[in-house]
């Protein structure tokens, strides 16, 4: 049982780029919530929560690349 190595590193370079994400969003939201006086409040938050949504989406595309190159799910 052998994985297809190039599908494997895409699947990790997603994940990759998830991990910054996934610390950086809910900085930005909290961030945002401290900062409610300042005009941008609605901006930095709405920019908070893309962050924490492409996480979640490169968190998913990376684990269903990393067990399509597993289980050699080739399309």
């Amino acid at each position: 049982m052998s994985a297809n190595k190039k599908l494997l590193d895409k699947g990790i370079k997603y994940m990759l780029y998830a991990l910054p994400l996934m610390f950086i969003g809910p900085s930005v939201i909290y961030n945002a919530w401290i900062n409610k006086q300042n005009t941008w409040h609605y901006v930095v938050l709405g920019f908070g929560i893309l962050f924490c949504f492409l996480a979640v989406f490169f968190m998913f595309k990376g684990i269903k690349t990393i067990t399509d190159s597993l289980f050699q799910n080739d399309k």
